[in-house]
């Protein structure tokens, strides 16, 4: 592409060279509303030289009347790589070498563009200053982007009519071969975040240069990266000249990269690194390195090598992302809401997490709460639930949190963070008002929401005993159902389980419930499934243990059955039944039982991990199994295990098992 780019620049400079040669297409006009005159001197220069040797402020380029896209001459300028604006309203640029901002007056500069809430307020930024240097003027650029993106596309596409964006645009467009490299490849990238035409003379240019200098190697890594980004967005993963940037940033060595630099290729390879592994040489060298540097990361650079760690999934990366969220513990006060929410789903993806930042989100949540981002309260909820963490402090803020601001929350952030308090087993102080919001949002809402979501949503509450009886008959209804199913008309098995376990608690637990029945066809036999199971498969080595003082204490391994699956779609760590005088029957007996005794043995698995609780899901087992006629013997670990000797095992089996009848000796 880069190579059309240049013929057909070369093209244009040949037709105008011999056709208009000494005419300049750039129109300089008078204000008819104000009545002005052009200057006669300023008609054979530029407007820069005008003010420079005529001191002539009456005229100005006709900005409003021209399109960022169109092409036009190159006027005569003096070599520069800064930008110059008059001081009057008119926006005039002039370009120079010899007074360059300074380094404290562009960090000025930033810090007051980084504030601006609008593009209004960045184009009367642009008005207040004297000199812009042309990576000031990419940043501005940059900003404008910032505000104004949504999505594939601008919120206000009119933005680009302004009279500031179009002398940005036609300085950069008649000055790319006097920019630096920094302001070249941070222009262009800016142009293609604000959606600028490829094959517009301001774009061609910026291209046609930056493949000049490209092919120079004239380029630091961090403008080889935002070249590459560039090209990203304009030809895909497929660019020749991201294919020649990514070969010039292999010949360097990663130990000699900056920070800065250090994530921008991060960013890059993010899209650069497919199924067949390439580049994976320089990763692995980047991750060597990054290692060393993580304990001088700021928030931003944790944030972004962590989020393109998950892009990359990066699982044998695992030292850096340990001494990645080491170093997140310091900035967890200071993480900009985009920048702990990858930090978190980072946390979740490689399935990790540190004592001590647990302690610091734990600290943080409560001060955060009420004023992040509705995604970043989620992310936070997500991440206390998949590492099984039960924190009260924490889930007690989003609950209040909930309350106030559930209104304005999508249906996936309301579902998200019900579901965790489900899986958790938590119920928060204000649990009612907590669920009375949950069932207005159902009412007002509930066509808004996804099937699975929804049906995430309804299941989470029944985890904790709160029964959303009132939506039922739609979720069971034949419309619904089709809702869920797939592209092959299939519904998956654990979304059948999901709700067979509704239609069981509705059975169970709410007999006033007159609506629609769960039609067979669409219940499971078992809720034990390889992939997120509606149970916690039992913790063999535990179960050995039992299982040895089990025999020790019936006498043989023939009463007891082992992961029996019961009519009722739980599966039975283990069963004893006994005959109406309270004898042990022989597992495989199935007449005069009149009792049986469901053992649950609870593994660490079962529990939070911060917090003898159990999960949502075990403590709903539980509940039913009791309500089903089992006697149900929990033996959770954390009582089990004190005890070595088989001695002191086989007592307290026939303690828990047996609390009001002597042992027998066999």
């Amino acid at each position: 592409m880069a190579l059309k780019f240049t013929q057909n620049l070369q093209l244009l400079q040949f037709s105008i060279h011999h056709y208009f040669a000494g005419l300049i297409s750039v129109r300089l006009l008078c204000s008819s509303s104000l009545g002005r005159s052009s200057c006669a001197a300023c008609l054979c220069t530029s407007a820069a030289r005008c003010i420079q040797t005529h001191g002539c402020r009456k005229l100005r380029t006709d900005f409003s009347s021209r399109n960022v896209t169109t092409t036009v001459r190159e006027p005569s300028f003096f070599a520069s790589s800064s930008v110059g604006i008059h001081r009057d309203s008119e926006l005039r640029f002039r370009l120079t070498q010899l007074h360059r901002p300074s380094s404290d007056e562009e960090k000025s500069f930033h810090q007051k563009l980084v504030c601006c809430s609008s593009s209004r307020q960045v184009f009367k930024l642009l008005c207040s200053v004297d000199v812009l240097s042309d990576t000031m003027a990419a940043a501005c650029l940059h900003r404008v982007a910032d505000l104004e993106q949504d999505g594939a596309a601008l919120r206000d596409p009119s933005v680009l009519e302004k009279d500031a964006i179009r002398a940005l645009c036609f300085q950069l467009e008649q000055d790319s071969e006097r920019l630096t490299e920094a302001g070249l490849v941070s222009a262009l990238l800016a142009c293609t975040r604000l959606f600028l035409d490829p094959w517009s003379t301001l774009m061609v240019r910026l291209v046609t240069e930056s493949q000049k200098r490209l092919d120079g190697e004239q380029m630091a890594v961090g403008e080889l990266c935002m070249l590459g980004q560039a090209m990203l967005a304009m030809e895909g993963p497929g660019s020749a000249m991201l294919e020649q940037v990514m070969g010039q940033i292999q010949k360097q060595e990663p130990d000699e990269w900056s920070l800065p630099d250090l994530v921008a290729v991060y960013r890059l390879l993010e899209v650069c690194v497919g199924e067949d592994g390439k580049h994976g040489d320089l990763l692995n060298a980047m991750h060597t390195h990054a290692v060393t540097v993580t304990s001088r990361m700021d928030p931003p650079a944790v944030s972004g090598v962590l989020s393109s760690l998950v892009a990359l999934n990066q699982k044998q990366a695992m030292p850096l992302v340990i001494g990645l969220c080491k170093q997140a513990v310091r900035h967890v006060p200071h993480f900009s809401d985009e920048e702990l929410s990858h930090v978190l789903a980072a946390l979740i993806h490689f399935g990790h997490s540190d004592r001590y930042f647990v302690d610091a989100m734990q600290k943080h949540v409560p001060k955060m709460a009420f004023t992040s981002h509705p995604e970043t309260v989620s992310m936070v909820t997500e991440f206390f639930s998949r590492r099984r963490i039960l924190s009260p402090t924490v889930f007690n803020a989003v609950a209040e949190n909930f309350v106030y601001r559930a209104d304005s929350y999508s249906t996936s952030q309301v579902a998200r963070q019900i579901m965790a308090f489900g899986k958790l087993g938590y119920l928060p102080p204000n649990v009612g008002q907590l669920f009375r919001k949950v069932e207005t949002i159902l009412h007002t809402r509930f066509s808004q929401f996804q099937p699975r979501m929804l049906l995430n949503l309804l299941h989470a509450c029944t985890l904790v005993e709160r029964f959303p009886v009132n939506f039922l008959s739609k979720v069971f209804s034949s419309y619904f159902l089709q809702q869920l199913q797939d592209q092959d008309l299939r519904i998956e098995r654990t979304v059948l389980a999901q709700l067979t376990q509704l239609y069981m608690t509705v059975k169970l637990e709410c007999p006033i419930y007159e609506g629609p029945q769960l039609l067979p066809k669409y219940r499971v036999k078992s809720f034990l499934t390889s992939n997120r199971s509606l149970e916690t498969p039992v913790d063999q080595q535990l179960y050995n243990s039992v299982k040895s003082g089990l025999v020790d204490l019936l006498g043989d391994r023939s009463f007891f059955g082992s992961q029996v699956l019961t009519p009722y779609c739980y599966t039975l760590d283990v069963e004893i039944k006994l005959d109406e005088e309270g004898y042990v029957l022989p597992a495989s007996h199935t007449d005069e039982v009149y009792k049986r005794i469901a053992l649950c043995i609870d593994g660490r698995k079962r529990f939070t991990t911060n917090v003898r609780q159990l999960l949502g899901k075990e403590v709903i087992k539980q509940r039913h199994l009791q309500l089903l006629g089992y006697e149900v013997v929990q033996i959770p670990f954390y009582e089990f295990e004190k005890y070595r000797s088989m001695s002191k095992v086989v007592e307290y089996l026939h303690q828990k098992i047996f609390p009001h009848t002597f042992r027998l000796s066999w």
